[in-house]
């Protein structure tokens, strides 16, 4: 199949889902062309299968705010003219599903129906999309996508009971490529960040209020308090002043580490023993999954879809929004009970063996399969 993805190319998680979805399509032998404004951070391997086109906006002195949705959709009907696209997948409704809307209607005019997928992943509905100068358009654009799918059963849910879907949503996980996470974890990397042998709390996101950073620096401050640890803050984003001036604060600056965007994130998981995420809401949990895979156990809420991959008592524990008392309290038991640590680590990367790539990329190809090749009239 010639798979056209469109995607937002940061480090957030819905680039990353499809960056990792495109280099496995194409591992397997599908042609994959990445359509975006740059180059998405994870797209850092040579493969024959894999194209990049680069969304290029003009910019003009009439415009206050250059069309990225107008030069999108020309880019999409130029890849498709040009490479004979079975098919487009676009990741996060906005402003993509509008965008290949576009593109499809301008195609249906030479008799060709090219069909769009639109996976939705968290804030493009939860946030965004619920906004009144947005919504009509994301509305209409879902419900003309040939295909819906969600991240998880929460994020379906939620659609339905925020926008007026008239279509299917079918939930297709996200993955993590377990393969990734198998490497040995480097002894002199653990020594150099706990040369004491303290336990290792990490934590990684984009750093915006939705993630609560400033509840892993107080829970930290918490678990200080009963035994030796040291936390690593892997991200960057709005809220990192904030939490550094909260950890001086606190007591606790020079037992955390910022250590901003990684993109061989495996190599701090492998030597980390708790992952935290207080996140106010999370669709999924991508970061979540990937400690996993690194046998990493999580403490997180119970909101949004966490539930549905970490396991309250296999994989780690889950805790009310804001509840500092019970999550500090989950981690010191974790870190200072050996025994029951290994056990939650096991648990934790049988969880994450259900959401490995192998299991997830072939529900991808059966959906495509069902729309390739559709003629005009139908």
């Amino acid at each position: 199949m010639r798979i056209g993805i469109v995607c937002y190319p940061t480090f957030g998680g819905s680039g990353v889902l499809a960056t990792e979805l495109g280099k496995a399509l194409a591992d397997k032998g599908h042609s994959v062309h990445f359509i975006t404004y740059q180059q998405p951070v994870r797209l850092n391997v040579f493969n024959a299968n894999i194209y990049y086109h680069e969304v290029r906006v003009p910019t003009y002195p009439l415009f206050d705010y250059p069309p990225y949705e107008v030069a999108l959709a020309s880019t999409m009907v130029d890849v498709i003219k040009n490479h004979d696209l079975d098919l487009l997948h676009v990741h996060y409704a906005i402003p993509h599903a509008s965008a290949a809307y576009m593109a499809r209607q301008i195609m249906l005019k030479s008799g060709r129906h090219v069909p769009f997928i639109t996976t939705l992943h968290g804030t493009d509905i939860t946030l965004v999309g619920k906004d009144k100068t947005y919504e009509p358009v994301v509305t209409f654009s879902i419900n003309e996508s040939d295909a819906i799918t969600a991240v998880s059963n929460n994020l379906r849910e939620e659609t339905f009971r925020s926008f007026k879907i008239t279509k299917e949503i079918e939930v297709i996980y996200n993955f993590v490529d377990i393969k990734r996470f198998s490497k040995k974890p480097i002894d002199a990397f653990r020594q150099v960040i706990a040369p004491k042998s303290e336990k290792i709390m990490v934590h990684a996101s984009n750093f915006r209020k939705v993630k609560r950073v400033n509840d892993v620096i107080k829970i930290f401050a918490e678990v200080r308090k009963e035994l030796p640890a040291k936390l690593l803050m892997i991200g960057d984003g709005p809220e990192r002043s904030a939490t550094e001036e909260l950890a001086k604060e606190l007591g606790v600056h020079d037992d955390v580490r910022f250590v901003g965007k990684q993109e061989q994130i495996e190599e701090i998981l492998l030597v980390s023993d708790v992952f935290v995420l207080p996140s106010e809401y999370e669709s999924f949990g991508l970061a979540a999954l990937e400690a996993m895979a690194a046998r990493v156990p999580v403490i997180s809420t119970n909101t949004g879809g966490l539930p549905e991959i970490n396991i309250h008592g296999e994989t780690g524990y889950t805790a009310n929004l804001g509840d500092i008392s019970a999550m500090s309290k989950y981690a010191v038991d974790m870190l200072s009970n050996e025994a029951l640590l290994s056990a939650l680590k096991e648990g934790a990367y049988q969880q994450a063996l259900r959401f490995d790539i192998s299991n997830i990329v072939p529900l991808y190809e059966k959906l495509y399969s069902r729309f390739c090749r559709m003629d005009a009239s139908e």
